[in-house]
């Protein structure tokens, strides 16, 4: 077996699965686990620990839904359920939620972590909307795992309970946890998220494999259009796939480039987000770029010039005629992404578009108010589609946010 990740060694030895139960997607992530223990040949070892504690001590927001901007939550809303439909399992949101977990965690670690009662607490808090906070539903959880539900209440009051799970969660923020659900491999590598588990598994990219596509003069072709900007390297990761992701469904694809600060100071986003993010996270991001990069064989290396400035380079996208976009697109975001060359720098951008005589002509028209007003056009246009981040990818009216969405994409796609 081979990995795709540096630092890696394959087969693994060990598989650790972090959560709470307040979180959908560590919901999400609980129902495919044990399935995927099994293809890594390992045993699974559940870790629960108190996400408010861990929240508290990377200075993120309790209710860190409620502060979200209105797009990115209805987006969150939808890719919860995209995700569960995917892996087969019901999810409804509570309508009180977030409902208190401490009491069904201390639970769980008093029966032992009985997969069973962490089952039967996901099932009860995102299928059925029960409050584990209450004891008389506690107590109908772990005796209808087997555990006697006096014991069981009894003890998550005691004091040594309490501060297993305060060890637990000390424990996982000196891991670089911040959030649900986490998986931590061979005890040093940490995976964020329900849809990282293809890098828990550690495998190389499987090749795709042609399919024929639709006969696109008898069948209208599905329709994928791409929101972007320069500045984001998930942008850039993402828009090395998209070649290829056109050619495997017969999409026929939109580019669509936006400033990406005007679309956040338009929606009341921070300009740049990943410095809102706290340490752990941050270092979190960038270790997951680099994942992305070698998962996909493509070249990245972070810039020295950070946030990228990329109003300059997206005008002058706009003042090329249509037939010199594309090479100009990928050049540039190769230039800031993987060569960290200044794309503020008129000589990078007349190299990117390669013709003298047409660099020459979209960096006079960039300045002109006409490309000014179509770049403007442009990112109220993405605002107005409800578009929050980039890269974004719309097919028909379902949006989906970031590169590590792509394979939901494709689906859409080819239904």
């Amino acid at each position: 077996m081979q990995a795709f990740e540096n630092g890696r060694t394959l087969p693994a030895k060990s598989l650790d699965f972090w959560f709470d139960y307040t979180c959908p997607y560590a919901y999400l992530g609980s129902t495919q686990a044990r399935a995927l223990a099994a293809r890594m040949g390992v045993s699974l070892t559940y870790r629960p620990l108190l996400l408010g504690g861990v929240f508290r001590a990377n200075e993120t927001p309790q209710k860190l839904f409620a502060t979200l901007a209105p797009p990115k939550a209805a987006h969150n809303m939808d890719d919860m359920q995209r995700w569960a439909k995917r892996f087969g399992v019901s999810l409804t949101m509570p309508p009180d939620h977030p409902i208190r977990s401490v009491e069904a965690l201390r639970a769980t670690l008093v029966t032992g972590i009985d997969p069973r009662v962490v089952d039967a607490f996901f099932r009860a808090y995102w299928v059925d909307n029960a409050d584990i906070s209450s004891r008389e539903v506690i107590a109908k959880v772990v005796s209808s795992c087997g555990h006697d539900s006096d014991l069981v209440l009894a003890a998550i009051d005691t004091q040594c309970v309490k501060d297993v799970l305060r060890e637990r969660t000390d424990e996982a923020i000196a891991l670089g946890i911040f959030g649900v659900p986490a998986w931590v491999v061979d005890d040093a590598h940490l995976y964020w998220g329900q849809d990282r588990i293809e890098f828990v598994e550690g495998l190389s990219r499987p090749v795709h494999v042609p399919v024929p596509v639709p006969d696109l003069a008898l069948d209208s072709p599905p329709t994928l259009e791409v929101f972007w900007d320069f500045s984001s390297p998930f942008a850039y990761l993402g828009a090395t796939q998209i070649d290829a992701l056109a050619r495997r469904t017969g999409a026929r694809v939109t580019w669509r480039p936006l400033l990406l600060g005007g679309l956040f100071r338009s929606i009341g986003t921070p300009d740049v987000p990943i410095a809102t993010f706290s340490d752990a996270k941050k270092r979190y991001i960038l270790k997951d770029l680099d994942r992305w990069a070698a998962y996909w064989g493509v070249p990245f290396r972070f810039p020295s010039r950070f946030p990228a400035n990329s109003l300059r380079a997206l005008r002058v996208y706009c003042a090329l005629p249509e037939e010199r976009r594309a090479a100009y697109r990928d050049a540039v975001f190769r230039a800031c992404w993987a060569e960290d060359r200044d794309i503020t720098d008129d000589a990078v951008l007349g190299s990117c578009i390669g013709d003298e005589s047409a660099a020459r002509d979209a960096l006079a028209r960039a300045n002109s108010d006409e490309v000014k007003s179509e770049l403007r056009r442009a990112t109220e246009h993405a605002a107005e589609r409800g578009v929050f981040g980039v890269p974004t990818f719309v097919v028909g009216r379902e949006l989906f946010w970031g590169q590590d969405r792509l394979d939901l994409v494709e689906e859409a796609l080819s239904r």
